[in-house]
């Protein structure tokens, strides 16, 4: 079965202790929803950089991604099915997801 990235963008900071532990919990119950299919949990990321030919920029590029997640889905259909309900979309961000194809640096 392939593995497909989950790659959150944007999303709002919970502003009072309380909000974030009602953020915390619909994380959590929303992974433990999907469970069986993740294969790695996946974290939350700092302020990125953008490498280019032009340089290295401080500003994390036109959509910085704020995590990941790696699940494993029959297909991308399968995939879709388990982002829905992810609590980064209730903050105004979103899910972009995408198969991770397997590479073999041996050539073969």
């Amino acid at each position: 079965m392939p593995n497909y990235i989950f790659a959150y963008h944007g999303g709002s900071h919970p502003e009072t202790p309380e909000e974030g532990q009602a953020v915390m919990a619909a994380w959590k119950a929303w992974m433990g929803d999907i469970g069986a299919s993740i294969a790695d949990m996946g974290a939350p990321v700092g302020m990125s950089k953008t490498v280019s030919a032009g340089g290295v920029a401080d500003n994390g590029g036109s959509n910085p991604i704020s995590g990941y997640t790696v699940i494993t889905a029959d297909d991308m259909d399968g995939a879709l099915a388990l982002a829905k309900g992810c609590p980064i979309c209730d903050s105004g961000g979103s899910v972009e997801i995408a198969e991770l194809m397997s590479m073999s640096m041996d050539g073969k």
